[in-house]
């Protein structure tokens, strides 16, 4: 008989694991994915297209919630769970939630599900959400375009795959029709874009073998881009592992934020030039003491505005990274930051005037501050932001998005956008870094 199994996910890593490990297993019937943190992912079902011979009819998605129930009606043996971003103890609640229901509770052996690239690889992950992922990535690819000499820099992004899965099974993104021709999400466009922007090509979908296989026909050098703080797909060459001192401590709260630190050849404490100096001495600490074999390297996110004169006085609207704010759980980011530095007479909370699913999420976050999470998982969640922002009573709106959101929503108050990149901090520097390790 084969044991029946339940994939506990995001739309992300569960795809993953059940494609390198589960999908031909024939000791395992995957009876079910569930999903959460992802608004519309549940009610869906992982194509047949992609499921391979033993599920022919595809694998139903249903929300976390009926994980009891499901497990009851399917006999279920073990739920692996395959998602990230959440703190320890969530995890053991839901693993006793698993075990009260009469099932086990598992996680997946990386060396299964990492594959391995016949090109170079460097992999930029993170032990939260909201650490500066996205400007390190950035800086990696500046440093191998443009002082290493690599002519094909190729990343490969973590999953988002929130719309049709099979016609998302390998998507390339090499210009910004790309972006229209897959019907990009606002999440989406803030990680591809700057690729873009930087005449790179990434690539991101749902079959991270296949993915890479394409992406290796054109890539001297490949960046894994990760989301959240979930570990690499790929076996890496030099895996850098962002924190954020902001969050002290979180570096050993957070699944599976922890496995990445203990994993990390390079650690970046960011934000140094903002955050408490107790607080970056921690992270050292915590550091060193489970990984002291890995080096330490200091950063900031310095912030750019288009006209700071402009901000002074103004009462404004922030609009920051919508996940950073949710399920990363912090309480301000660049554009609140922003706000300060150039003297803003007032931080509107938008809370008041939010609509439908954005109102929502505020009710699912209720820690989220007098801020605006930049949600845009589809088209109704776009037109909702759009709608919250405009019925705000601002001055000025204050964009702390890593995309310009003009060129998706129409903003009818004027608006500047908030920009941030990696910026080294002392020494070693990851071009130092990377230069050692990947230098011709």
């Amino acid at each position: 008989m084969r044991t029946k199994v339940i994939i506990a996910g995001a739309a992300g890593r569960d795809f993953h694991d059940f494609n390198t490990a589960l999908r031909d297993n024939d000791q395992v019937e995957v009876v079910a994915f569930t999903a959460t943190q992802i608004p519309n992912i549940e009610g869906r079902r992982y194509p047949a297209a992609l499921s391979g011979p033993l599920y022919p009819e595809g694998i139903p998605i249903y929300p976390e919630s009926d994980l009891e129930k499901l497990i009851k009606e399917n006999n279920v043996d073990a739920v692996y769970f395959s998602y990230s971003d959440v703190p320890h103890e969530y995890v053991m609640h839901l693993a006793s939630r698993v075990l009260a229901a009469g099932a086990g509770f598992r996680f997946m052996n990386p060396r299964q599900t990492m594959l391995k690239s016949s090109k170079p690889l460097v992999s930029v992950c993170a032990v939260r959400t909201g650490c500066g992922k996205s400007q390190t990535s950035r800086h990696v690819l500046n440093v191998l375009q443009n002082e290493l000499g690599y002519e094909h820099v190729v990343a490969i992004r973590h999953p988002m795959p929130y719309g049709d899965l099979a016609k998302q099974a390998v998507q390339r993104f090499a210009t910004y029709e790309d972006l229209d021709r897959h019907d990009c999400t606002i999440e989406e466009r803030e990680e591809y874009e700057p690729y873009i922007d930087r005449n790179a090509v990434i690539y991101a979908g749902v079959d991270y073998e296949a993915i890479l296989r394409e992406a290796e026909k054109e890539a001297d050098i490949i960046i894994w881009d990760g989301g959240n703080n979930d570990l690499p797909f790929y076996l890496s060459d030099f895996h850098i592992v962002v924190t954020d001192p902001h969050r002290a401590g979180h570096e050993l709260r957070y699944h599976p934020g922890e496995t990445n630190l203990r994993l990390a050849a390079a650690v970046v404490i960011n934000k140094v030039v903002t955050a408490n100096y107790d607080d970056i001495l921690t992270v050292q600490e915590n550091v060193r003491r489970v990984n002291p074999q890995a080096v330490i390297v200091e950063a900031a996110s310095p912030i750019f505005v288009d006209d700071p004169l402009a901000i002074r006085g103004k009462r404004v609207l922030v609009v920051e990274d919508g996940p950073t704010l949710t399920h990363g759980e912090m309480a301000y980011g660049a554009g609140v930051v922003a706000a300060r530095n150039f003297a803003a007479a007032e931080i509107i909370d938008p809370r008041p005037y939010a609509v439908r699913t954005i109102a929502a999420t505020y009710e699912k976050y209720p820690d989220t501050g007098p801020i605006l999470p930049a949600m845009g998982y589809g088209g109704d969640q776009i037109a909702d932001l759009e709608e919250t922002i405009n019925n705000t009573p601002a001055d000025l709106v204050l964009i702390a998005t890593p995309i310009d959101l003009g060129r998706i929503i129409n903003i009818q108050l004027p608006s500047q956008r908030v920009r941030y990149e990696y910026q080294a901090v002392g020494e070693p520097t990851l071009a130092q870094l990377l230069r050692e390790r990947f230098g011709k």
